[in-house]
């Protein structure tokens, strides 16, 4: 599946909430729950998203061609956060996550109901799959 279409999913998922921004948030606190945790060898300070209010580590890995993300988060909402990203981005080819624009943020309007705090967060941690995909893709 490409990202684009991950991002059609992703909005349609949201859609369903209309405006209740309450639903949406447990929502994202559940896809946080299933994103499982992180190797305790990957829990180290290289992996640790700068930027974020609360610990992200973020594992960045090649396979074949393709960029495999995983990572957790003390928060839960930062850790829906992180999944979402990882869905979206993960699996896919170096090129393919640097030049992705992530839409679907703006179209859940994501960026504008989160605090400043992990709205900073958020960018930092897109700035940070995209750096790894750069770094790994050489």
């Amino acid at each position: 599946m490409s990202i684009k279409e991950i991002e059609n999913e992703i909005v349609e998922e949201f859609e369903i909430f209309g405006d209740d921004w309450e639903g949406k948030y447990e929502h994202l606190i559940d896809l946080g729950k299933n994103l499982g945790t992180l190797k305790e060898e990957y829990k180290i300070e290289n992996n640790i998203i700068q930027g974020c209010q609360s610990r992200v580590w973020l594992h960045s890995e090649k396979k074949d061609n393709n960029i495999i993300f995983s990572a957790e988060s003390e928060a839960i909402i930062t850790k829906g956060m992180v999944a979402l990203m990882i869905r979206v981005l993960s699996g896919h080819t170096a090129k393919e996550i640097i030049e992705t624009k992530l839409e679907f943020i703006d179209k859940i309007g994501l960026k504008e109901h989160l605090s400043p705090t992990r709205a900073n967060g958020l960018v930092s941690m897109i700035n940070r799959m995209k750096m790894d995909a750069i770094t790994l893709s050489k």
